[in-house]
């Protein structure tokens, strides 16, 4: 009696753990990483994102574009430092070292062998896409723009798709 309730715990645990895990999964598939930048709000996939950190200091490299700040030293790799409203054609903020709400968010597996991060203003925390509705995106937009949605406040949020702006011609060519 003692081993069948065992196995009805075990099975339990294993269907319990399961769910859970597809419940997970659902939950960051509808998850999207808020960012300020350039004055406008941007989401990215998680999936996207390496993590946010503070801006480090960093080597400039001579004949590129102003918004490729640099390089940095992070954890032993080198990272390619974009100033991403600048990346966009806005003026080029370069930030000082240890400010506050700017971030460095670097990109993640999904963009395959590139070491890089973009340079925003803030980080907003999570944005959950079911309570955003999905709006239509202009088609004269780069490829990497994806899907455009509104939040309940009126709020236009810009998804980005790291893996594909590490394939943009423009992106990967910083040099004059």
């Amino acid at each position: 009696m003692a081993r069948a309730g065992k196995l009805d715990l075990r099975a339990f645990q294993q269907q319990l753990a399961s769910r859970l895990a597809a419940k997970t999964t659902a939950q960051v598939e509808q998850s999207r990483l808020g960012l300020a930048c350039a004055g406008a709000q941007w989401l990215i996939r998680l999936a996207d994102a390496g993590e946010g950190i503070a801006v480090p200091s960093m080597a400039s490299v001579p004949l590129t574009k102003p918004w490729f700040l640099g390089v940095a030293n992070i954890r032993g790799n080198l990272y390619s430092v974009i100033d991403f409203g600048g990346f966009l054609g806005h003026a080029v903020e370069p930030p000082a070292p240890g400010t506050n709400q700017v971030r460095l968010v670097l990109f993640g597996p999904r963009a395959g062998e590139l070491h890089a991060g973009l340079v925003v203003q803030r980080v907003l925390g999570l944005r959950n896409l079911a309570e955003l509705v999905e709006g239509q995106k202009p088609n004269d937009l780069p490829q990497w723009y994806g899907a455009r949605w509104t939040d309940r406040e009126g709020g236009v949020w810009q998804e980005i798709d790291l893996a594909r702006l590490a394939q943009d011609p423009g992106f990967l060519q910083p040099g004059l």
